[in-house]
Order: structure tokens, then sequence, then C-alpha cells
């Protein structure tokens, strides 16, 4: 305590970022302060603390902090450092479950309306989240009903016309490829669709009778039968407006329950004043207070514009700084309302009942995770007698076909969770054939290389595991034993008996079935070899797809690599019609020709 001791005497009173160690230099909490003098003093001195703060004090070995012009400059760093080293102690909610967007890209020609569950800053349209009953696909296919938008993903040209396809003589489509419709047209049922999911649904269902019976008149009674569907998908759609809700609201309600060691948050979801559903999320914190923990959670969960609602109703007065927050980030207001009254405080009081039920849910699940990650890493370092706790895990194997196509993985493991947004993936370079131990010391060397070059992007693992045994070990050894390292563990799993293996040591370590640490490394190495597998199997496609297109008449190589880009794999391809062949770049009628001639001489076609 020492160290600490003195490091508080002269805490500046700046606001800032504070960083908590631990014993072995890593990094197990970040924070911000208005006053960083007030703010961390209170961790070691404030006599009324929770369990989980007390537990992380507890572990505090060293910290250090970064004084910045302002608060709302404060709140953006600890963000970028919490995302980046993603400290133990913080509330780091994991991307397990996205919710579906309909998207509408007005930029591209003919526009038309996808679904999608990843949201990017392209200037394109994003409708939802769709949850709770109002299904995205029922509505995509409730506006194309409406509104007969293209149902295809064909890249159009506003000069170059194509043959119209199936969906134009079935009537799902007015073929605006063919030019069969103006743009202008097509514009404006575009609009329609636009301003019906953005809330007006005002005239659907007449227009949804009309065609129904148009249809029946004409004795189509399976497009008849569709409006129908169409009707009752609005039926949900309408079931889901909040009465006493103005109908161009646009908010998520957040409730925000604690015992002190775990936590739940609720999140309604309301757009255009309807309910569309609610998410849970349970997690354990070490903030001071019940706001800070709910404001650290709003940091986490809104990580792009798009997902910016007009509204954050809250249980937790938290003032102005997330929403000058929110305006400097993604340029966008959003007021965050601790509601008192009204339907809003009936949204909140909902959410409460709701992060309550969960909470009492969670604690069980939460620490049976616990079990199988946190602490089945701190047993693995007792275990294995390993130099320090293993929080970042690095897991590497190698796949390939009688050496052919011959790649390398690498999966991360943190504090016992997969972070797949640190996974790499490798091809074999240096030689050929079929030798997996000098794919792994290819794959080491340059996993070492780099971090030593780039230690930012490639930061040191505290352990690193081998799929295999004491030979695929002992290789991976040399590499470390020729690079110096000997600040990182190493061990390797073999499959067959489950057997660990450690460098030093000739006699393998082997743990009950049912041991979390060795489940946890089970888990670390499947995924590895799920990794490895997948990116074999994609070079092999398109290695199939390359040798296919080598050799047709006039397709050279940049022609042939945006055919690749275009239809990914060799199904693809062989699928595609000559119309389809014609949307890539530099295609023609008679290359495209040329090619369907290539697949068919090759018996694929």
């Amino acid at each position: 305590m020492g160290i600490i001791e003195d490091k508080l005497k002269n805490l500046p009173e700046n606001p800032g970022v504070y960083v908590m160690l631990n014993a072995d230099g890593q990094i197990i909490y970040v924070g911000k302060a208005k006053n960083l003098k007030n703010r961390v003093r209170q961790y070691f001195f404030n006599s009324v603390k929770t369990e989980k703060v007390m537990a992380m004090v507890s572990n505090i070995a060293d910290f250090y902090y970064i004084i910045v012009p302002s608060e709302i400059d404060a709140l953006s760093l600890e963000n970028n450092l919490i995302k980046k080293h993603k400290p133990r102690y913080n509330i780091l909610l994991k991307d397990d479950k996205t919710y579906p967007y309909i998207k509408i890209d007005l930029k591209s020609v003919f526009p038309t309306a996808t679904i999608t569950r990843r949201i990017k800053r392209d200037g394109a349209k994003y409708f939802g989240p769709f949850m709770g009953g109002v299904n995205a696909y029922e509505t995509l296919d409730l506006i194309n009903l409406l509104y007969s938008l293209r149902p295809c993903d064909k890249v159009l040209s506003k000069t170059k016309p194509i043959k119209p396809c199936l969906n134009y003589h079935i009537q799902k489509c007015t073929a605006p490829c063919a030019f069969y419709e103006s743009e202008d047209a097509y514009g404006e049922r575009v609009k329609s669709a636009v301003a019906f999911l953005s809330g007006d649904i005002s005239g659907a269902e007449q227009t949804l009778k009309e065609k129904m019976a148009a249809a029946a008149n004409a004795e189509q009674f399976e497009l008849a039968l569709k409006y129908k569907q169409g009707l009752n998908s609005l039926d949900k759609i309408k079931l889901k407006r909040i009465t006493s809700l103005n109908k161009f609201l646009n908010a998520d309600i957040i409730a925000y329950r604690t015992d002190g060691i775990y936590s739940a948050v609720n999140l309604l979801v309301v757009r255009s004043g309807r309910m569309l559903g609610s998410r849970n999320f349970s997690f354990e914190s070490a903030a001071l207070s019940d706001k800070e923990a709910l404001q650290e959670f709003i940091l986490r969960y809104y990580k792009k514009r798009e997902e910016l609602p007009d509204e954050i109703i809250t249980s937790e007065e938290l003032g102005d700084l997330l929403s000058e927050y929110f305006k400097k980030e993604f340029s966008k207001t959003v007021h965050i309302i601790c509601a008192k009254q009204g339907v809003r405080r009936q949204l909140i009081d909902m959410a409460a009942v709701n992060a309550e039920e969960h909470l009492s849910v969670a604690v069980d699940r939460i620490k049976h995770k616990d079990d199988m990650t946190v602490k089945a890493c701190a047993a693995l370092k007792e275990k294995l007698n390993l130099t320090r706790y293993p929080r970042r895990m690095e897991c590497y194997d190698i796949s390939h076909v009688s050496g052919t196509d011959r790649v390398g993985s690498m999966v991360v493991f943190i504090d016992g969770e997969p972070a797949k947004g640190e996974y790499r993936r490798f091809k074999i370079k240096t030689f050929e054939g079929n030798d997996d131990f000098r794919s792994l010391q290819e794959v080491l060397c340059r996993r070492i290389e780099r971090l030593y070059q780039d230690p930012e992007k490639f930061p040191k693992p505290d352990l690193i595991i081998i799929d295999g045994g004491k030979g695929q070990l002992s290789s991976v050894k040399e590499i470390f034993d020729e690079k110096g390292v000997k600040d990182i563990d190493l061990i390797s799993l073999a499959k067959r008996e489950e057997e660990i293996f450690l460098p030093e040591n000739s006699t393998p370590v082997v743990l009950e079935k049912r041991d979390y640490c060795l489940k946890m490394l089970q888990r670390i190495r499947d995924e590895a070899h799920r990794f490895a597998i997948t990116f074999h199997r994609s070079l092999r496609g398109k290695r199939a797809l390359s040798s296919v297109l080598d050799g047709v008449k006039g397709l050279g190589k940049v022609k042939a690599q945006a055919v690749m880009e275009r239809f990914k794999d060799l199904s693809g391809i062989i699928n595609a019609e000559k119309e389809e062949l014609m949307q890539v770049d530099g295609v023609g009628a008679s290359l495209a020709d040329e090619i369907i001639k290539k697949l068919t001489e090759e018996g694929l076609r």
C-alpha cells in the first residue's frame, strides 16, 4: 500500500482518467473523474463500499492517471481505454445477440429493402431493431407487398437494362432493372416504404384490402392469400402501439438494479410509439454508485450513431454529460430523461420490474459463468504452476488437406471468454508440403515478431496454447528460445487423451474430465480448430473458383478477381444466370457466354 499512499497524497484536482493495476501489472479497472483527487481517494478511504468494489480494491497494487481538459474528454478517453484493454471490473457487454434491422440505401439505383444485423455509417436508412413479436422478415414481405419494391439484391445500372427475372412474371416486382418503370415512379414507392417503416401506417390497411379484393376477383387466390397474411402482419404492428404515447416517440427505457455484487439492466425499446420488445443484461460492476454503473452501461451499449434513439429514459438522474458526449462523438442530440411521472414513469416502472426479475434469475447463471471463466483461469495458474494469471490466452491450430491451402489460426480468450475481434488468420508462406511442426513454427515466429513490432495492435499474451502433443509443443518452444521469449507461459493440449504438456516436464498433466480448467482449455482449443477449418475451406473454395476461371477467353486477372468478389465461391458462379454475370464490371454478353461455356466444359452446368 506504500506506493498507493504516496500517489494518493499527490493526486491533482483536475478532470481525468484513472487506471487501476493488479500485482501482475494488468489493467483491472478504468474510470473517469471530474476531480481525480476526490474520486480516486474514495476507493481507499470511503467507508461504505459494495462487495464488488471491495473485491477490486483488494486486488489493486498500483494505479496511474491521465489528466484531460474536461470531464467530457475524460468520458471519451475512458471509453477508448475500456474498449482497448477490457478491464476485469468494468462493465463489458458481449455482442452475443444482435437484432435485425431493415436497411434501405437511398443512394443506390432503384433502392431495395434488405435485412441486416450490422449497422454501418454508410448513409443508408436503418429501421429497427425488430424484436418482441414484430418479425423483420414479415415486415419486409409486407412492405414489398404494399409497395412492390424489388426483392433481389442485384446491382443495377441507370443506363444498362437487363432481362426481368421470375419475380416480375409472378407480380412480385415491377422490373425497374428492365426499365419497365421510371426511376421517379419507383422512387415514390420507396418514399412510401420509408414513411411506413418510420411509423406512418395510415392507408396501409386499405391498400392491402383493395389489392386482396382485386386478386380474388382475378381468381389469383394465392396472391390474395399473401395479401391476407400481410393484413395479419399489419395487425401485429398495430397491437404494439402504446395509445398514450406520441407516435413519433423513439426511446429506449433503461432500468438498473443491483444486489451489491451482481447487477441487471432491462432495456425496453420504443420506436414510432410502438413497443418493439426488451433486452436483459447481467454483469458485475465495480462502480461506486448506481448512477455511475448505469452511466457506464449506457456508454458501453451505444456504440454507433444509428443505434441511438431520440430519448433515453432512465431510472437514475444522470445529468447532461452523456448527452454532451453523444453530441460530440456522434453528432446526434439525445435527450436523457429521468422520468418522474406520466407514461414515461410507467415505462420505467415496467423496466424496473423486469430488471428485478432478471437479477434474481441471473445471479446463479453469473456465478456458474465465473466458475467457467475467471475462476477457471485462476485455478489453471495454480494447477499448472504458471508464472502469472492467464488473462489473455491465445490458442493456435493448423489446417490443410495433403499440404495444400495450409493455414494457421489464432484465437484469443480474455478472462476465459472469446474475444473474437482479436482473432487472426495466417497463410503458410515459407515452405511447401505437409509439416505441421514447421507450420506452427512459422505462425508463432510471425506472431512474436508482430508482438515486438506493434505491441499496441498485437498485445502480449499471458499464455499460449498449442493444439497438439509434446512434438508440437517442442517445435514452438524452439521458436521461443530462438526469439528469447521468457515471460509468456506455453502449454499444449493433446486431443486424444486431453493431456496437457508443459515445456520443462516430460510427464503430461491430466485433469479430471469435469474440471472447469480442462473444459475452458477444450473450448479455446475447439474454437481454434473451428476457425482454422473455416479459413481453410474459404481458401480452397476460392482456389477452386480461380482454377475454373483460368483459361476463359477474354477474362484477364482484374476481371477474374471482380467475378470472384461478386460470387464468392464456385457454387455462386455455377448457379449464376447470364444477366447476373453481366452485372460484374467489364463482363459483357460475349464474355458471360465464354464463362458459361467453360463451366459447361468442366461439367459444372
